[in-house]
C-alpha cells in the first residue's frame, strides 16, 4: 500500500501492505491526525525486490516525508505524533506524544515493545502457516502462541478502569495492540486468544472498534485465495472469478 499526504507544502508517502497489522496501525494514526493522503494497496505480499526498493529490512510499512525515509511502524508513528501537533476533536484525544515524559516513559516504552513482540510472534505464525507449517506441527510456533497468551495477561494487569494504557488519551500502545489482536482473529492461524479471559483488554478493543479511524481501516478475514472484498468485507476468492 502507498500513502501520499500533502500538508503545508510537504509531501509524504508510505508503502504498506493491506494485511499487515503494523501498516494498519500507521493508517489509523494518519486518519486520527486527519492527514490528507493517497493510498494504493495490494492484497498479496510484495516481492523482495519491490520491498527492497523501499527499505533494507524488506518489511512494510515505509514512510516518506520529502527527503526523509523511515521504516518500522513504531518509528513512523513516533515521527507522526511529534511532527503533526494538530489533534481533531475526538474522545479520548490522540496522545500528543509516543511516550510520556519523566518516569512514565520507561513503562510506556516497555508496554509498547511488548505489544510489538506480540505482533511479531503473531505475524511469524501467520507467515509459517501460509508456508505450510502450522502451530501444532512446530515447537517454535507453539512457543510463539504461548507467548501471545502470556503477553495478553501481562498487558491486562497494566490496564485500569475505562482508560487505555495512557490515561485520558488514545495512545499508540492502544492502537498497536488492537491492530495485532484483531489480525490474529482475522486469520485462520489455529490460535485461540481466549479474549474472554482478559476483560479489560476486551473492553478496550471493543471501544476502539467503534472509533471512526478504526472503522475506516478494517481488518477483514484473509486466507490464501482471497483476491479482494465486497463492500461489506465479504472475501472474494479467486475461484469465484474463474
Amino acid at each position: 500500500m502507498l500513502f501520499a499526504s500533502k500538508r503545508g507544502g510537504c509531501h509524504e508517502s508510505t508503502a504498506v501492505h493491506s494485511g499487515s497489522p503494523f501498516a494498519r496501525a500507521v493508517r489509523i494514526v494518519l486518519d486520527e491526525l486527519s492527514l490528507d493522503y493517497e493510498r494504493r494497496e495490494e492484497i498479496t505480499t510484495p516481492s523482495a525486490k519491490q520491498r527492497a526498493q523501499a527499505t533494507p529490512t524488506l518489511q512494510v510499512p515505509t514512510f516518506w516525508d520529502g527527503d526523509l525515509v523511515l521504516w518500522e511502524s513504531g518509528t513512523i508513528v513516533e515521527y507522526l505524533l511529534s511532527t503533526y501537533p494538530d489533534r481533531p476533536q475526538a474522545a479520548p484525544k490522540l496522545a500528543p506524544f509516543a511516550f510520556r515524559p519523566g518516569d512514565a516513559q520507561w513503562q510506556d516504552k516497555l508496554v509498547f515493545s511488548t505489544i510489538q513482540t506480540f505482533g511479531n510472534a503473531a505475524t511469524t505464525i501467520s507467515q509459517m502457516k501460509w508456508s505450510g507449517v502450522s502451530v501444532d506441527q512446530n515447537a517454535h510456533l507453539q512457543r510463539s502462541a504461548e507467548k501471545l497468551a502470556h503477553i495478553l495477561g501481562w498487558l491486562e494487569d497494566r490496564l485500569s478502569g475505562e482508560d487505555g494504557f495512557v490515561p485520558s488519551y488514545l495512545s499508540m500502545q492502544d492502537i498497536f495492540l488492537a491492530a495485532h489482536v484483531r489480525f490474529v482473529q482475522a486469520r485462520p492461524l489455529g490460535v485461540d486468544l481466549k479474549l474472554d479471559r482478559y476483560g479489560k483488554v476486551s473492553v478496550l478493543l471493543d471501544r476502539l472498534d467503534a472509533r471512526d479511524s478504526f472503522k475506516a481501516n478494517p481488518i477483514w478475514w484473509w486466507e490464501p485465495g482471497v483476491i479482494g472484498y465486497e463492500p461489506d468485507g465479504t472475501p472474494v476468492y479467486e475461484k469465484q472469478n474463474a
